[in-house]
């Protein structure tokens, strides 16, 4: 994973307000050293002491002054939420940071295999974290993971707590029969904290979510209906490998946490992004067109949307906007190529309603279908720079000709030179003769 294009500044602003009010204050780094470093000799006295362990496995920076400014600013986002965690009273939370040079024997022993990349060591799992490498994020990211480490055995849906869930949900009810919610917990291990997995024992709950007994739902976000998975009872490897096959929604949201690992399940290398402020009116009233033509074609496989709001990541706005050529005050769809950025955005005025969900549908069906490709960009830059060669072309012909031109007027000048030489010559023999007449005479 890397952390290049997203601006980690965004904790700096973690100083405490000079207000002088109470309970409203923002951490401020005190200066002490929470973050470890791990090598051969300390790692496993290091990991025994916490319950959940975060290692960042950086690039080393030695000699390379601009990368150890930017390990620096990553080395405090770490050491600030290691602040804010150190007084979580259900669990101890470690930092520490690997480094690629001088640790490598130790990240070869934890499976280490992807610099710049954090690395949570919980209840035996390893979970790869895919999101913004700032504070509020991980810390966020990591009350999730601590949340589920000391409920995980117990997982009850209260009804009233279902309407609220926004991401891919499953849903199961279990009443005695332990063995298959075993099966159904252990499955919930390979998924946190991306998945949310609930359970109830409750037959009214379950009746009135119109589930059977051992039976699993699973609900992609915004939609209304979930899919009920087929073969109950279940296997973990059954519920496991039913997950990965549909853990591609049609419609998700880049969230600050996942947007490394959204970013990179693209399709034949390409996103349909859509650009939209859930706050605004506009974008409002575009979202909801966007679900509704998301729930019209949840069985497509080769369709996936990614919905940014650009409330959630205001310092990549004008990198937006600068590299994909849009204005991000109105909703924006396009599709864009993971490898170069080439895009192609939806026409939209800003004067003019929202598209329809038939007119949306029928840009998506267009871009599916290969008519609207951002590749044609690149065409198009090939035709400029053919247009160019051939200019260029025509230059030095033109240069040719003007250079043959003046050879002909040089042979010209030299052939008119020789005929004066040749004409003098033959007056110089004339007067010559003439000359050699006059002696005869004498």
């Amino acid at each position: 994973m890397k952390w290049g294009w997203v601006f980690l500044g965004v904790f700096l602003t973690l100083g405490a307000l000079a207000w002088g009010e109470k309970g409203l204050e923002i951490p401020e780094y005190d200066g002490r050293d929470r973050v470890h470093e791990l090598h051969a000799k300390n790692y496993r006295s290091v990991m025994k002491k916490y319950d959940v362990m975060v290692i960042y496995y950086h690039k080393n920076v030695q000699g390379n002054r601009s990368a150890m400014k930017q390990f620096q600013i990553e080395e405090l986002a770490l050491e600030l939420a290691a602040q804010v965690l150190d007084d979580l009273d259900d669990e101890d939370i470690g930092f520490a940071l690997v480094d690629e040079k001088k640790g490598s024997a130790v990240a070869k022993k934890l499976g280490l295999d992807e610099v710049e990349s954090i690395y949570i060591f919980a209840d035996n799992e390893i979970i790869e974290y895919d999101g913004e490498l700032a504070a509020d994020t991980l810390v966020e990211f990591l009350y999730d993971v601590s949340d589920y480490c000391s409920t995980h055995s117990n997982l009850i849906i209260l009804e009233q707590f279902f309407p609220h869930i926004k991401n891919g949900v499953n849903l199961a009810t279990l009443k005695s029969q332990i063995a298959y919610f075993i099966e159904y917990d252990d499955a919930a291990e390979e998924f946190h904290p991306f998945v949310k997995f609930f359970a109830t024992f409750d037959p009214k709950i379950a009746k009135k979510l119109k589930l059977k007994m051992n039976e699993v739902d699973f609900y992609e976000p915004f939609m209304d209906e979930p899919s009920t998975i087929p073969g109950r009872p279940y296997t973990e490897d059954e519920l496991v490998d039913y997950i990965e096959e549909h853990d591609r929604p049609t419609l998700r949201k880049l969230e600050p946490h996942s947007m490394y690992e959204i970013w990179e399940d693209d399709i034949n290398g390409e996103h349909i992004v859509a650009f939209a402020e859930e706050d605004d009116p506009d974008g409002f009233e575009f979202l909801e067109i966007l679900k509704e033509v998301a729930r019209e074609n949840t069985n497509n496989p080769n369709l996936s949307i990614i919905w940014i709001d650009p409330d959630s990541f205001p310092l990549l706005v004008p990198y937006w906007e600068k590299t994909f050529r849009i204005d991000l005050a109105s909703p924006q769809i396009g599709v864009v190529d993971v490898e170069d950025a080439d895009s192609v955005w939806m026409e939209m005025d800003d004067d003019d309603d929202m598209p329809t969900a038939d007119e949306l549908e029928q840009w998506i069906d267009d871009v599916l279908s290969g008519k609207i490709d951002p590749d044609d960009d690149d065409d198009d830059d090939d035709d400029d720079d053919d247009d160019d060669d051939d200019d260029d072309d025509d230059d030095d012909d033109d240069d040719d000709d003007d250079d043959d031109d003046d050879d002909d007027d040089d042979d010209d000048d030299d052939d008119d030179d020789d005929d004066d030489d040749d004409d003098d010559d033959d007056d110089d023999d004339d007067d010559d003769d003439d000359d050699d007449d006059d002696d005869d005479d004498e």
